[in-house]
């Protein structure tokens, strides 16, 4: 459990809750959660230039990797279609990916799919259902989407100045402005309070928050003097107590309890606020196709992970579809910006395509 991996390495209680929130990021469970500690280590195994468990940030922010991605494909001959959905995989008389159809009409046709989308859009919603096969369409439906995260993003006009390390009073960044900020994180039972809240329908009361300001790492995010902060937050569940909706009365109650904690921490942040977007993880799931608002296209549990990973028998990246391959974060190794699952799904994609 994750619980004894911190007692045996740490003693500081709020170090061992701000090492925990990393096992519980993105996923409805609790520290106490057995498997927790796999989602800790999923956070940490990697690197960045050496450096073990170190994370990066993408200058001019995240879609400038998906741009960096689109000029070196298009560099090799590739062709992108922006802002085109699809509507279905084409299969032919036998069965086989052939292409996809766009929601225009437009057919595109090709010997090999790779989908990166989430294992429910890719299977339930772009495949006939007869040409699936019955299990792997029940294990697909079952797949544990449920997602705690509400995500922030706010417009500040100046920095904010927490208690513990006021800002100096030239307004210059200080080394915390420049690091991941862990706040209600001074004990492992206020993240288990917390998830307990969201498991009974209700957005947690003191949440779990993870402040970044980027634009301090990368100045031309924001005006001179003022930032962007974004807040990763938990625990929100996907629907609410008595299914009442995610409405904006909803919304900014919640928000409006996010930024009371950050107060109690950084007195003045509320009046910095210029403006801030509110994603929910219903919002999540309608403008990203995240199921159930989940970053990583499903739970990162043991029983979801390696081989089951989105099904028995189809861990490998191929499909029940001939020709048609999963690539996305609900393929093995799981989420995370590190690329790992579409570089295996495009070898094992190439070596399929030279036996065509």
């Amino acid at each position: 459990l994750l619980g004894q991996i911190l007692e045996q390495w740490f003693e500081s209680e709020p170090l061992k809750a701000t090492l925990a929130t990393d096992a519980v990021i993105g996923a409805m469970a609790s520290p106490h959660t057995p498997g927790s500690g796999y989602v800790l280590l999923h956070h940490v195994m990697g690197e960045l230039e050496g450096r073990r468990g170190a994370w990066g940030y993408v200058a001019g922010g995240m879609g400038a990797l998906s741009q960096a991605i689109a000029r070196a494909a298009a560099a090799r001959g590739a062709h992108i279609f922006a802002e085109k959905a699809v509507c279905h995989v084409l299969l032919g008389r036998d069965g086989r990916a052939q292409g996809i159809a766009l929601q225009d009409g437009t057919e595109v046709r090709s010997k090999l799919v790779l989908s990166n989308a989430s294992p429910q859009i890719t299977f339930l919603e772009l495949i006939p259902q007869e040409q699936l096969p019955k299990d792997f369409v029940q294990r697909i439906q079952q797949v544990d989407t449920r997602s705690p995260v509400t995500k922030i993003n706010v417009a500040v006009d100046r920095l904010p100045s927490f208690l513990a390390v006021p800002n100096a009073h030239d307004g210059q960044p200080l080394p915390h402005h420049q690091c991941s900020i862990h706040l209600n994180c001074e004990g492992t039972h206020l993240l288990h309070q917390a998830f307990t809240e969201a498991t009974h329908g209700h957005p947690s009361s003191r949440p779990m928050i993870e402040l970044c300001i980027p634009s301090v790492l990368d100045p031309g995010l924001a005006p001179r003097g003022c930032h962007v902060v974004s807040l990763f937050t938990q625990y929100t569940p996907s629907v609410l107590a008595g299914g009442q909706p995610w409405d904006e009365q909803a919304r900014n109650a919640y928000a409006d309890t996010v930024f009371d904690c950050i107060e109690a921490y950084a007195p003045g942040f509320k009046a910095s606020v210029i403006g801030r977007d509110i994603l929910t993880p219903p919002d999540l799931e309608k403008i990203f196709g995240l199921p159930g608002g989940n970053i990583f296209h499903g739970g990162m549990s043991l029983d979801q992970l390696y081989f089951a990973r989105p099904a028995p028998a189809y861990s490998g990246y191929r499909s029940p579809v001939p020709g048609l391959y999963l690539c996305g974060s609900g393929a093995h190794p799981g989420g995370g910006v590190m690329g790992a699952a579409g570089r295996n799904a495009a070898q094992v994609a190439l070596e399929d395509f030279r036996h065509l």
